[in-house]
């Protein structure tokens, strides 16, 4: 076992749980669904394969962050701390990998679905194999032989690679021993074996299994001595100076860089012999430490792949699809969107309400010759997004439409870059937010011109998310959104959109809560506000629910109302770097994360300091309560004023994930995390038959 979580100092007697460790803690929870038996068979390789991918970007982002901030005088990171991250990092590997060999594929096998290495296919699989090599693999690679004419090649990140230690002479009577074989990205790297040769048995072959059988031909006259494969992880975070004159430029060029930034980690196969895996080492200037040694393919992401093209229903989830909310049925109602709205508010729970009344609030939006602009933020919408073309139709169209696009989203750069330009390009104002701070805010606006028995005048509909304007992850992700037609919380709105565009200080938002100049205040002033009633003798409670909890601030807070007798419950699905549970410090303070189905990824925040009605508040919100989001980011809070649907919030949001007892997991002071053992419900479980009664 590695050491546990090393705490940082917050105060003279409390002590803050390690950031990256809490973040390694969260895949193991992730993992740990891959070992449920209740979790059907190919999930559970999924969930294998997303702590891949978390683990991916653990390095190329979390882990390249904080070697960087080592670096720094006065950081306060110790060799001692960077080496037991490491050593959890190494340990959370091993786990995965052996999850991956000794349970589900075992099992995936005994439901007829295998995955064959070179020594496990027949004679008539081998000729297929190899039929397939020749045609559609062969004439795309091209082994480099490593001499002073030909230096280590350039190593995308993250891309499948080949070492090969080689034995006699080359063409021209060289000894020169070491090959490099890159795979290009094109091949698939899960290829299913027809029936004909499968049997009575899905069969499938790792190009990586399929490359290593016929390593030899790539260099005739040559014999193979070693080989690996190697797998080599970079920094990915894209460096752009906020005093560049054209952000959209400068990003698109540093695009073509991203793939070979500075290398952070190396993986080979277990068989790896050692002077290869040094040679590796030192082409890439990395230590001992960055060396990953895993037993199996060294992405596996990519076996993604092979969920895909599996047929087995019965070893997926069931279905589930989206219901339509109540409160907008029937859903081919042909009154409009706009005169609901303007009876009241509307929230959708996603994933287990449907996405699609978003889509159509702006569809008929787009149609309805009476809207005059339209804006939206755009943080993550895919590279394929309906709401995105229906902006640019509506810009066809004559319309206002503005369109915050946030270029530094992360992974998301390109596709960003793409939609503005596609913006641009039909006359939309296309702005890219505040230098300095990343926009993501979730807030959709438009405006419309309505007669009146006093004349025409214009009204603004809204609506603002937890959640990306994505309509795929809204069926995978928790998210809240609201509708509304509410004048204070539209005109709100509608000032952060002229602040995004004009740069200018304006009014304050009367309801709207906004990050960095009064989101983080009103988050201490709220918490200091429950403190205060239970020192007086009142009822003082504070639930919040997030993805991660970091911000050294908003924990300080915490801990002081806890000891001033507030009863506090943290849902955090991620990091979390509060320690719940210590004796004379955090007594009262839960910490408890939800990992199933759904990504959970709502953020809801609830006060209550006193008894009466006006002494509840509870606000939805695009920020987690990290010093980035609080700082460093546009972000909007609002408040759900509604008594009802305030309460609708609180018994889908919070009780169930309170009272969980499938997927919910309570945190221990030292930052480990325990499964809550019962025979009670899954919120999630509960949520979907809830929906679809």
């Amino acid at each position: 076992m590695s050491a546990q979580p090393q705490p940082q100092p917050l105060t003279a007697t409390l002590l803050l749980l390690n950031r990256e460790q809490a973040i390694l803690e969260f895949n193991r929870r992730v993992l740990a669904q891959a070992l449920r038996e209740d979790v059907p068979l190919l999930e559970r390789l999924r969930y294998i394969c997303i702590v891949s991918s978390n683990m991916d970007e653990f390095f190329e982002v979390r882990f390249a962050d904080y070697l960087e901030a080592s670096r720094l005088p006065g950081s306060g990171i110790t060799l001692r701390e960077m080496a037991e991250v490491a050593a959890a990092a190494h340990e959370m590997i091993d786990a995965q990998y052996a999850a991956f060999n000794e349970v589900v594929m075992p099992a995936l096998a005994r439901e007829g679905i295998v995955v064959l290495n070179h020594a496990e296919r027949d004679a008539a699989q081998r000729a297929w194999v190899d039929d397939f090599f020749q045609k559609q693999v062969r004439p795309l690679l091209v082994p480099v032989g490593l001499d002073p004419a030909h230096p280590f090649p350039q190593v995308a990140n993250k891309s499948l690679n080949f070492i090969v230690k080689l034995g006699g002479r080359d063409a021209f009577g060289r000894d020169n021993s070491i090959a490099i074989v890159k795979v290009p990205r094109v091949l698939p790297r899960v290829i299913r074996l027809p029936a004909e040769v499968a049997g009575d048995r899905q069969a499938f072959v790792l190009l990586s299994s399929l490359i290593r059988a016929h390593l030899e031909e790539l260099f005739p006259g040559r014999t193979v001595e070693a080989f690996s494969q190697f797998r080599v992880t970079r920094d990915s975070d894209l460096d752009v100076d906020d005093d560049v004159t054209n952000l959209r430029l400068a990003l698109r060029s540093s695009l073509s860089t991203r793939h070979f930034g500075l290398a952070i980690r190396l993986e080979v196969v277990n068989t790896c012999p050692e002077e290869l895996s040094e040679f590796l080492l030192q082409q890439f200037g990395l230590p001992d430490a960055a060396l990953y040694r895993v037993n199996g393919p060294v992405n596996l992401v990519r076996l993604n792949q092979l969920i895909d093209q599996a047929d087995a229903d019965a070893l997926r989830f069931a279905p589930y699809e989206p219901a339509w909310p109540k409160s907008l049925r029937p859903a081919n109602a042909e009154g409009s969107m706009f005169e609901r709205l303007k009876s009241g508010d509307v929230l959708l729970h996603h994933p287990f309400e449907s996405f699609e009344p978003v889509v159509q609030m702006l569809r008929e939006a787009v149609a309805d010759p009476d809207v005059l602009a339209i804006k939206q933020t755009i943080y993550r919408t895919g590279s394929e997004s309906p709401l995105m073309d229906l902006l640019i139709e509506a810009a066809r169209r004559g319309k206002e439409v503005m369109a915050v696009v946030e270029l530094k989203a992360r992974f998301d750069e390109e596709a960003n870059i793409n939609w503005a330009e596609r913006l641009e390009a039909v006359g939309a104002q296309v702005v890219y937010g505040i230098v300095g701070l990343k926009t993501h805010a979730k807030l959709l606006l438009v405006t419309r011109r309505e007669d009146t028995p006093r004349g025409s005048r214009l009204r603004r509909y809204a609506h603002l998310s937890t959640g990306n304007y994505n309509p795929k992850t809204a069926r995978l992700y928790t998210d809240i959104g609201c509708m509304t037609a509410d004048p204070t919380l539209t005109a709100d709105a509608d000032l952060v959109f002229q602040q995004l565009a004009s740069l200018t200080r304006g009014k304050a938002p009367r309801q709207l809560l906004l990050a960095p100049s009064s989101l983080h205040k009103q988050m201490l002033r709220l918490i200091e506000r429950c403190e205060q009633a239970a020192r007086e003798g009142r009822a003082a409670r504070i639930v919040v629910k997030l993805n991660a909890l970091t911000d050294e601030a908003l924990i300080a807070a915490l801990v002081a109302a806890s000891q001033a007798g507030v009863e506090i419950d943290l849902i955090v699905r991620g990091a979390c770097m509060l320690p719940p549970g210590l004796r004379g410090f955090t007594d009262r303070i839960r910490v408890r994360s939800v990992v199933g189905r759904f990504l959970e990824h709502t953020r809801i925040l609830y006060f209550r300091f006193g008894t009466g009605e006006d002494e509840e508040l509870l606000y939805l919100s695009s920020a987690d309560w990290m010093t980035r989001n609080m700082q460093r980011r546009i972000e909007v809070a609002w408040p759900v004023r509604d008594a009802a649907l305030r309460q609708r919030v609180i018994d889908e949001c919070l009780v169930p994930y309170l009272r969980d007892a499938q997927d919910a997991w309570l945190q221990g002071s030292d930052g480990r995390y325990e499964r809550v053992a019962s025979e009670g419900p899954s919120a999630q479980q509960a949520l979907m038959r809830r929906y679809k009664l």
